[in-house]
């Protein structure tokens, strides 16, 4: 049976992967199925937590070099544009935490991760290749591909996210599930912007139904720009009835973006008209996790959004596929050969899936409290204006990660049955 691993996927949650083996010294087989690497989506957001996890990577230095680092977050009014609440971050959020909150474009973070990978020089990486199926042994595993060909590894890490189908074959088909909700994503020039709106910092406007979030990119030289809206594809918000959900992106128009907006304070409005170009996301996700066994069984295990797809609305998407991949690095290290790699795997679906699912659940009730109405808005925004950064701050999530359990719970889930 071959050492190596493999990791299926090769998106930011893949690429951290690999690199968390690199550096335990495991090598690893990383299975793309796209011609060429690359990231698509728009801008993401790196709270403490995933910059602490970079920093111990040796990536503080590559972060600077691409990333913003907004000195707070503002979160406003999108009808009548007053303030309802701010956290400050920047230099607070370094003495707080220890690291910065950072903003980036999805692809500046991919391209750091793939760079430090080929840097380690410990991993395979294969273009234009998929995973078909896979088969466990007491030795290994054994993946089937869409080109007919096999691979042999010691372990396999479903890196491939929403629609994995590592997760497909592990826990049975299950379908996702829609959020009701649509993601407007585009970018902007900071230098098209009157200069109060290149302000360096995060500002989320909400509103009945509807939120907008804007902050810089690339240094400060764009703004990303998403704006989530109640409502499905193809009735009245772009994309066709019909269409494939599994897709990325889908034309978007910036009329229906506007009405979806309704009565928008003029700030608001500035910001979204200067977008040059829009593209439409439906948002879906999954249940949250309800144990181990939903991240690894046996030698397979489950990374990022392949086990636990989050809603956008507590940023920690990438955040918690690289947390993963830390917290597996950290488990390896210093690898030890050979690897009891089911006695690993279950000790990183202990230590984790608690803290994944209530990211999760946290991220589905922002969901639903940004979007709120009645007197439900009320609530949220007296709420906001009495308690602040109390109300804003999440000492819980950006104090992490946590450092991995020392034992597995035992759990008759986490040998999958053959």
């Amino acid at each position: 049976m071959n050492q190596q691993v493999i990791v299926a996927g090769g998106g930011i949650g893949g690429l951290a992967c690999a690199l968390a083996l690199a550096r335990s010294g495991v090598p690893t087989v990383l299975l793309e199925q796209a011609a060429a690497f690359g990231e698509v989506g728009a801008g993401l957001q790196l709270g403490p937590n995933a910059t602490r996890v970079l920093a111990d990577w040796g990536l503080a230095d590559a972060l600077q070099a691409c990333a913003a680092f907004p000195e707070a977050l503002h979160v406003r009014d999108a009808h009548r544009s007053t303030d309802l609440g701010q956290l400050r971050l920047g230099a607070m959020a370094l003495a707080r935490y220890g690291q910065p909150y950072a903003t980036l474009h999805r692809a500046d973070l991919h391209a750091l991760l793939l760079d430090a990978v080929q840097e380690q020089g410990l991993t395979e990486l294969r273009l234009n290749t998929r995973l078909a199926s896979f088969a466990e042994t007491p030795a290994g595993v054994s993946a089937s591909l869409d080109d007919g060909s096999t691979l042999t590894g010691e372990a396999l890490l479903g890196c491939d996210g929403l629609w994995s189908r590592v997760r497909s074959q592990l826990l049975g088909a299950q379908p996702v599930r829609a959020s009701g909700h649509l993601a407007y994503r585009g970018m902007v020039r900071a230098a098209d912007l009157p200069m109060p709106q290149r302000a360096n910092v995060v500002t989320a406007w909400l509103a009945p139904r509807m939120h907008v979030v804007h902050y810089p990119v690339r240094g400060g030289e764009w703004m990303n720009v998403v704006a989530v809206v109640d409502g499905v594809l193809g009735q009245g918000h772009g994309g066709e009835p019909g269409a494939d959900p599994q897709g990325w992106t889908h034309e978007a128009q910036a009329a229906d973006l506007r009405r979806a907006l309704g009565p928008a304070c003029s700030d608001l409005l500035s910001m979204i008209d200067a977008v040059p170009m829009w593209s439409l996301w439906a948002l879906n996700d999954r249940p949250a996790m309800t144990g181990a066994h939903e991240h690894a069984q046996g030698r397979v295990a489950l990374l990022g959004d392949a086990a636990h797809p989050l809603r956008p609305y507590l940023a920690q998407g990438a955040a918690m596929a690289i947390e993963d991949a830390w917290t597996l690095g950290r488990i390896l290290k210093p690898v030890r050969s050979p690897v009891d790699w089911p006695h690993a795997l279950a000790r990183f679906a202990d230590t984790r899936w608690q803290r994944n699912a209530r990211v999760q659940q946290h991220s589905q009730r922002n969901g639903r409290i940004f979007h709120a109405t009645g007197l439900v808005r009320w609530g949220r925004d007296t709420a906001m204006r009495w308690l602040g950064e109390r109300l804003l701050d999440n000492p819980w999530l950006y104090d992490g990660p946590p450092e991995p359990a020392q034992h597995p719970i035992p759990s008759p889930h986490l040998k999958r049955k053959t």
